[in-house]
């Protein structure tokens, strides 16, 4: 079995930083490609970042220049650093990873259940 954990989120006031954490535990043999999504009040979700286990990353271009996505292949955890927080940033923050139990196992897709982030003076 394979959990993900998200944390980090909370209220914060426009213009601030925060810095959310997602950690995979269980049956975890390597992790592929990490992402954050997020779903903003009344809308779908979208995908805010990627990482794969070599490093490379992706952003969407509403968040270029704020959102910052990194991973401890060690800790098997991801990171999402935001600054510059917008009221429009407001959404619950999922990470997914494609993950493999054993050597030979194929990756699988495990999402985490959600952390809130509420940007508001």
């Amino acid at each position: 079995q394979v959990e993900l954990v998200e944390s980090g989120g909370g209220l914060v006031q426009p213009g601030g930083p925060l810095r959310l954490s997602c950690a995979a535990s269980g049956n975890v043999f390597d992790i592929h490609v990490m992402s954050w999504f997020r779903q903003p009040p009344g809308k779908q979700r979208e995908l805010v970042a990627t990482i794969t286990n070599g490093g490379y990353t992706n952003y969407a271009d509403s968040v270029k220049g704020r959102f910052t996505i990194s991973r401890d292949n060690a800790r098997n955890m991801v990171y999402l650093q935001i600054d510059s927080l917008k009221p429009e940033d407001t959404a619950v923050y999922y990470c997914n990873a494609y993950i493999r139990a054993t050597p030979t196992a194929s990756a699988v897709l495990f999402w985490g259940r959600g952390t809130q982030v509420t940007v508001s003076s």
